[in-house]
């Protein structure tokens, strides 16, 4: 990876608004619906390991990656895999918090309330499968087409 290539992120602490019909979204929202769907249809690639291999056959459609990550080769890696050139360009967009991001991604326990207990972070999620169709997934795919 040169040092001049574009990498189009989307980064999640600025807070992004966006409206639709039924008010107005932010990309965290966009994110846990886009997530909760992929889920149902195992759908995701969470981790390292699963990312890698999922961006390097071609299935990634788009990659969430942690800032948090210490490992700046880590960081490398998966956008390096996500700007091949032999195999389809994969959007990233950027969460700030590991925990939020494994929770998202359905690596925690869920008590009787439904709230999340012993959350495992996660430094990287790639969706391969969409699930259904949300206005959600269409507002992400918005914000990489401008």
């Amino acid at each position: 990876m040169s040092d001049t290539e574009y990498v189009e992120e989307v980064i999640v602490d600025e807070e992004i608004d966006v409206t639709v019909a039924g008010g107005e979204l932010d990309v965290e929202d966009c994110l846990k619906t886009v997530f909760q769907n992929a889920l149902a249809v195992d759908g995701l690639a969470r981790g390292l390991r699963e990312a890698s291999k999922a961006l390097s056959s071609g299935l990634g459609e788009l990659c969430v990656l942690c800032d948090a990550c210490t490992e700046p080769e880590y960081i490398k890696l998966v956008e390096a895999l996500c700007n091949q050139e032999d195999v389809k360009h994969v959007d990233i967009v950027r969460v700030s918090d590991a925990k939020k991001l494994g929770e998202w991604a359905g690596l925690c326990v869920l008590d009787r309330e439904g709230n999340a207990r012993k959350v495992v972070g996660c430094s990287c999620v790639v969706i391969t499968n969409w699930g259904a169709d949300s206005t959600e997934r269409e507002t992400l795919l918005s914000l990489f087409s401008e």
